[in-house]
């Protein structure tokens, strides 16, 4: 299963539209996963046009988007427990805020985050802690990102697309 992740996308906010680059990808995958900061609802609805899209409520996101969102889930895929989730606080204590909020939850295998618009991988734990950046708002960052998570048999691949 190839699934699309995307995070911080801040649209309108900060553009229009998603770049041009990550739609080869979009229409090659089986699912978007997107990690809060969508900031519209019509934005959402543009992605769902396209593929199934599951997706939860960032800080920036408009009270309408925060309505219809959860701020966190828990996903089964292909066998693997994945959580997604936007996070809160500086880039320094992210990872430690998305920790506690699975803290509870056993058996997971990858956790899917944003806010901080800087591109990670890191496994910890046997956790792969994924955030995929910021197609559009490289505020942190040194480059627009999105990333791609290959799920099957050969476990979860994450890998970060530069822009």
């Amino acid at each position: 299963m190839k699934i699309v992740v995307l995070a911080d996308t801040h649209i309108p906010m900060t553009t229009k539209s998603l770049p041009a680059a990550i739609f080869k990808d979009i229409n090659d995958a089986d699912l978007i996963l997107h990690a809060g900061d969508i900031v519209e609802v019509e934005a959402l609805k543009e992605l769902e046009k396209i593929k199934p899209v599951i997706a939860v409520a960032g800080n920036m996101d408009s009270e309408k988007t925060k309505r219809l969102l959860h701020t966190k889930k828990t996903l089964h895929l292909e066998g693997f427990k994945i959580g997604l989730i936007h996070g809160e606080g500086s880039p320094e204590s992210l990872i430690n805020f998305v920790k506690n909020e699975f803290r509870n939850i056993k058996n997971l295998s990858c956790i899917i985050y944003g806010h901080s618009h800087i591109p990670s991988i890191k496994k910890e734990g046997g956790i792969i802690y994924f955030n995929p950046g910021s197609p559009t708002d490289k505020v942190f960052a040194p480059y627009n990102s999105y990333g791609v998570l290959d799920v099957g048999e050969d476990g979860i691949i994450p890998r970060i697309v530069k822009i």
